[in-house]
């Protein structure tokens, strides 16, 4: 889990298979190693509005948006340390901000029953609960990931995430990660994080793989699937 508190970076999609994703494990190996913490499992709750307004503003595509969710690597109970991260994109450079708070006191600031740390970030957070008012966990969301860093550059790193799921009951993360698959079985979304171009060896690999960038948001396609749900077209959970 890394301790890092603030990031600005480019965040660029791709969705394979299994079989490709092979592939290009086998490729990068003399490039890329595994992180200090090369595998996870990342609970998170997304907050949003009633009428989710945050989602339904990011998925016009506006040069600008922001989520906020908590986040945890792994089952967290009441004293374990979570996530509280505020996610804004602007002109498609994503920028980080988030404190670890045991969960308690994370729920507590989240609430409103006791005041944010006295930090920038803290501020920044407590500065979004005010503006939107009325945010409270939506979805959970979870999946299962293995992350690399770059041998030459440790900033440029690549995640693959599987077993994506999502639900909208039992939102604690506490709790197992059943929900409903965003993904089909055979499918992997691959997310590479850099500050700049990619590695000339990693855009060679993605044109021989024929793997191709896409446009991808875990909580945005959750969002398009409860809609579905609500009109009638819903997928069983798993």
């Amino acid at each position: 889990m890394s301790n890092q508190m603030i990031f600005q970076r480019y965040e660029i999609k791709y969705l394979m298979t299994r079989r490709q994703q092979e592939a290009l494990l086998a490729i990068m190996r003399p490039y890329m190693v595994p992180d200090a913490y090369s595998h996870s499992s990342i609970r998170n709750l997304y907050l949003d509005t009633p009428d989710y307004r945050l989602i339904r503003r990011s998925l016009e595509k506006p040069v600008y948006k922001e989520k906020v969710r908590v986040r945890s690597y792994g089952s967290a109970g009441r004293e374990d340390p979570v996530f509280v991260e505020l996610k804004k994109k602007y002109r498609s450079v994503v920028y980080k901000r988030r404190l670890s708070l045991p969960q308690a006191q994370a729920m507590a600031c989240l609430e409103g029953t006791e005041p944010w740390p006295d930090t920038q970030i803290g501020s920044e957070l407590a500065y979004a609960m005010a503006f939107y008012r009325d945010l409270s966990p939506a979805v959970f969301l979870s999946y299962e990931r293995d992350s690399f860093r770059g041998v030459e550059d440790p900033e440029f790193r690549v995640t693959f995430d599987r077993d994506i799921r999502f639900r909208r009951e039992v939102l604690t993360l506490e709790s197992g990660t059943w929900g409903v698959p965003l993904l089909q079985p055979n499918q992997v979304l691959m997310e590479l994080k850099v500050a700049g171009g990619l590695p000339l060896w990693m855009a060679h690999a993605l044109s021989r793989l024929q793997i191709f960038q896409t446009s991808f948001s875990k909580y945005g396609l959750a969002y398009q699937m409860m809609c579905l749900e609500h009109a009638g077209g819903a997928r069983r959970y798993a």
